[in-house]
């Protein structure tokens, strides 16, 4: 009996209508359309403004969208993984009211938080319980509201975050398409230079709080740069020799869209050509966990079944990995 792996068998992205140009930042901090676009690649980002509309939002588009291209029903999913670092509220979980918008009365769903990792992280947990055989369908969604825990006041944030969502069906495959393997790493001690400072069990939000600007985003650039480059590159690697293959295997390279700079050395420190590494960046800013399924969606139309692709990302905590997967499709 042949293996049963995760294949991705649908893929949906969705992206707010409003944009945040360089042009609009420059009117709003002290800053250049070239000095973003030599430091980070973006051109644009998306920002979700409509009122009342939040992180689920994003990710009823998205599930809708896969639905409507697999002929997948709502009642169908098993299982619906929302990654994400701004959920509606702290709880309920944020899975859980895609699946209540969305009408998927049979599933259950959780959250999972590992910052810009966490479709990497939620899409290895997703493939499992399809590779045990518990679940059919299984749905991924990275999903994130940057623009709700950004100050756009502070010039070295407000320019690299938008707002985004993307995800994928997961169901089983017996003909050697689906998850391949991953390795997934974290380091705790990494969190002083990539979080927010207030909003937890540690500091819970007071108006103190509110007022010294804590519930943003922080970021101390230089080691996050450093340690991003080092995790995403040593983990393809690892992957790449436990599966006794080169990256001339690698048909493409899925990076998490944080900044031009990181993208362009990790590809540079693997030897992938250009052509081959995927990029939105420019189009899209950090949509965070929504990055790497946002490349699939764009991507899709020159993915080929069979095709390897290595995803690899790093996030604030500091979380980082690579997962390889072979194209169903």
């Amino acid at each position: 009996m042949a293996k049963i792996l995760a294949a991705i068998t649908g893929v949906g992205g969705y992206v707010p209508e409003d944009i945040l140009s360089n042009a609009d930042l420059e009117k709003m901090v002290d800053t250049t359309d070239e000095w973003i676009t030599t430091r980070t690649g973006i051109k644009e980002r998306r920002i979700l403004k409509t009122p009342g509309k939040a992180t689920s939002d994003m990710g009823v588009a998205v599930v809708n969208q896969i639905l409507a291209k697999t002929g997948v029903k709502a009642e169908e999913i098993d299982l619906l993984i929302c990654a994400t670092v701004t959920p509606d509220t702290t709880f309920p979980d944020t899975a859980n009211t895609i699946l209540d918008k969305v009408g998927a009365k049979n599933a259950f769903g959780y959250d999972i938080n590992a910052a810009c990792s966490g479709f990497l992280f939620a899409l290895t947990t997703g493939a499992k319980f399809i590779e045990s055989g518990m679940y059919k369908k299984v749905i991924i969604i990275g999903a994130d509201k940057m623009s709700a825990i950004v100050d756009y006041t502070d010039r070295t944030t407000c320019i690299i975050f938008g707002d985004g969502a993307g995800g994928v069906l997961l169901e089983p495959s017996e003909d050697g398409n689906g998850v391949i393997d991953a390795i997934l790493k974290s380091d705790g001690s990494g969190r002083e230079f990539l979080h927010m400072k207030a909003g937890g069990s540690l500091k819970p939000a007071t108006a103190e709080t509110v007022a010294n600007k804590e519930h943003f985003v922080f970021q101390d650039g230089k080691p996050v740069f450093k340690a991003a480059v080092t995790g995403m590159v040593s983990t393809v690697k690892q992957v790449l020799e436990r599966n006794n293959m080169t990256v001339d295997d690698i048909d493409w390279l899925v990076p998490h869209q944080a900044n031009m700079r990181i993208i362009n050395s990790v590809g540079d420190m693997l030897d992938i050509p250009k052509e081959k590494v995927m990029v939105n960046i420019h189009k899209y800013g950090n949509t965070t966990a929504g990055t790497l399924p946002l490349c699939l969606w764009e991507y899709e139309s020159q993915l080929k079944k069979g095709d390897k692709l290595m995803l690899t990302a790093f996030g604030g905590g500091f979380t980082w990995g690579s997962l390889l997967i072979k194209w169903a499709y």
